[in-house]
């Protein structure tokens, strides 16, 4: 069922079943200044279609003009009868889409054979094919926890799956005054790349801002850290991404007799425009 597009500022009229809400697909400048998740541009839920709105929704707060996601003592499981391991996540998107309940047709399965759960409503809210794109953030997490930020593909089309990951930190490879920053490409449903991921040593503190960015061109890749090149890439997918940034609890790698530790994030802005 076709939707409503609204200009920014006026109010998104609610319509049963799936809806489309469509903004710029090119350009970004997201500085959290309103009140809440600007809903043309972002999904407060992780990979709703596996699970559903309400189990996946994300703890969340935008205030000072920051969003800050938490993941508390109390957050639940995410898909605890379907993930592998226990894994509680805050994390938004900015993108959403899939097939009928009961048919494969869902972006970033974790597994062979799922379903999905819930219909979304079709949201296509910042889906750049190339551009430099960027995240200025904190974390805090613990020796259970991480944080990351990653474009992944929509797969609207068989293959068009592969992703981008601008960083991923684990809170056990932190250390004072540096830590292992996960970089690269990962291939996951793309045929046509190759894993190109590791996560290496830089002499970032997380706990303080940073700008994690790509400069993503047709002929590769170029991550940056605050301005500073970290790695490059042959490698260029070749289709429109969505971004992803979140946080993620493993509660099996817990210590038994500490209290639940709360990870959190903060991000000052989300930027992404073309290049040259």
């Amino acid at each position: 069922m076709p939707g409503t597009v609204a200009p920014h500022g006026a109010r998104l009229q609610r319509v049963a079943g799936p809806s489309i809400r469509r903004v710029s697909s090119t350009e970004l400048d997201e500085q959290f200044v309103t009140d809440g998740l600007d809903p043309r541009v972002w999904v407060p839920y992780y990979l709703p279609h596996w699970s559903s709105r309400a189990e996946s929704a994300a703890a969340l707060r935008v205030h000072d003009a920051q969003l800050h996601l938490t993941i508390p003592p109390e957050h639940p499981l995410w898909c605890p009868d379907r993930h592998p391991e226990p894994l509680r996540v805050s994390c938004i998107q900015s993108a959403n889409r899939c097939g009928p309940v009961g048919s494969t047709d869902g972006p970033q399965a974790f597994a062979e054979g799922l379903t999905v759960r819930e219909e979304q409503p079709t949201l296509w809210g910042y889906t750049p094919r190339r551009g430099h794109v960027e995240v200025r953030m904190r974390a805090v997490i613990s020796p259970r926890s991480m944080f990351a930020f990653w474009l992944a593909g929509i797969e609207d089309a068989p293959g068009r799956a592969g992703e981008i990951c601008v960083v991923e930190v684990f809170g056990d490879a932190v250390r004072d005054g540096s830590a292992d920053v996960g970089i690269g490409v990962k291939q996951l449903g793309d045929p046509d790349l190759v894993q190109e991921f590791s996560a290496d040593p830089l002499p970032v503190d997380v706990s303080a801002f940073h700008t994690y960015a790509v400069d993503w061109r047709p002929d590769g890749l170029t991550f940056t850290v605050d301005g500073e090149v970290v790695r490059t890439s042959a490698q260029s997918p070749d289709y429109p991404m969505q971004l992803m940034l979140g946080l993620f609890d493993f509660p099996a790698k817990a210590d038994p007799d500490a209290e639940v530790p709360v990870a959190e994030l903060f991000v000052s802005h989300v930027r992404g425009h073309p290049l040259a």
